[in-house]
C-alpha cells in the first residue's frame, strides 16, 4: 500500500524505503510537494520524484540500485580519443538552466518529459542554494551536451543528461567524475539501469547496501557553494586505463 505525502508538511518522514512496491519496482510514496526540504530529505534517505504532466508526484527507491563509483569508470579508447582531440570546451554550474531545459526536451520517439515545469523550478531553487549543478559540454558557442544532479555529502546523485553531439555528454561524466574523485567524493547515484550507464562502468548494488552507504557518506565532505570554475578546453582523461572496447 502506498504511503501518501500532505502537501502542507514537506518535513513529515518518509516511510522506510523497505515498503516500496516491488511491481512497479521500488514506488514508495504518492503526493507531498517538492519543496527544497522535501527533496533533500528524499534524496538523504535514496528516494527521488519521477511522474509525468498530469500524475502527481511519485516517489521512488528501486531494488537494485545502479550506482557508479568514481573510481571504476571506463573510458573507452574511442572516447579518450575525443577527449585528446580537445574539440569540447567544459563548464560547471555555468548554464544550469538551460541544461535542465535541454534535458527536459522530448527524446527521439518520445512525446512526453518526467522533467515537468514544476520539476525544473524545484531544481533551479537547490542550484541557488548550491545544491544542484550542472557539467555543461560547449562547441564553439553551443550547448551540445551535459548533465546535472544533487551533491550531499560524498554522494553525487545524478538527475539526467543530454547530448547533442556525439561523446558530448559522456565528455561532461569524465570531467564531474575527474572533479568528485578529487573533491573526496564516494558514489555516484544514477538511479535505475540502463546499457549505456552500464557500459560506462556503473553497477547494480542491493537497495538496502546503497541506503547503508548513504548513512556513511551523505553526512561528511562535499563542496559546498558554486561548482563554477571556469572553462577548461581540453578535459582530463579519467584516472583508470582505457577499457578493452
Amino acid at each position: 500500500m502506498l504511503h501518501l505525502l500532505e502537501s502542507d508538511d514537506p518535513g513529515a518522514p518518509f516511510p522506510d524505503v523497505e515498503q516500496a512496491e516491488t511491481e512497479p519496482n521500488g514506488l514508495l510514496a504518492i503526493g507531498g510537494d517538492l519543496s527544497s526540504t522535501r527533496l533533500i530529505s528524499a534524496y538523504r534517505r535514496g528516494i527521488f520524484p519521477w511522474y509525468s504532466q498530469g500524475q502527481p508526484i511519485l516517489w521512488w527507491s528501486p531494488d537494485p540500485r545502479t550506482v557508479l563509483f568514481p573510481d571504476e569508470l571506463k573510458v573507452s579508447r574511442s572516447l579518450r580519443k575525443t577527449l585528446r582531440k580537445g574539440r569540447f570546451t567544459v563548464t560547471m554550474d555555468h548554464a544550469f538552466g538551460q541544461v535542465v531545459r535541454e534535458c527536459a526536451a522530448p527524446r527521439a520517439h518520445e512525446t512526453g518529459t518526467w522533467l515537468v515545469p514544476e520539476m525544473q523550478m524545484a531544481y533551479l531553487d537547490l542550484h541557488r542554494s548550491g545544491i544542484a549543478h550542472s557539467v555543461e559540454t560547449w562547441r564553439d558557442d553551443a550547448l551540445v551536451g551535459g548533465l546535472y544532479g544533487i551533491a550531499l555529502g560524498q554522494v553525487f546523485y545524478g538527475e539526467s543528461m543530454f547530448s547533442r553531439e556525439s561523446d558530448a555528454s559522456k565528455v561532461a561524466l569524465v570531467y564531474l567524475t575527474h572533479c568528485l574523485i578529487a573533491w573526496g567524493y564516494r558514489l555516484i547515484d544514477c538511479q535505475v539501469y540502463s546499457d549505456h550507464l552500464i557500459s560506462l562502468g556503473a553497477r547494480e548494488i542491493p537497495r538496502r547496501e546503497f541506503v547503508a552507504l548513504l548513512h556513511r557518506w551523505v553526512d561528511t565532505g562535499g563542496r559546498a557553494g558554486s561548482w563554477d570554475m571556469g572553462a577548461v578546453e581540453t578535459p582530463p582523461l579519467a584516472a583508470r586505463p582505457p577499457s578493452s572496447e
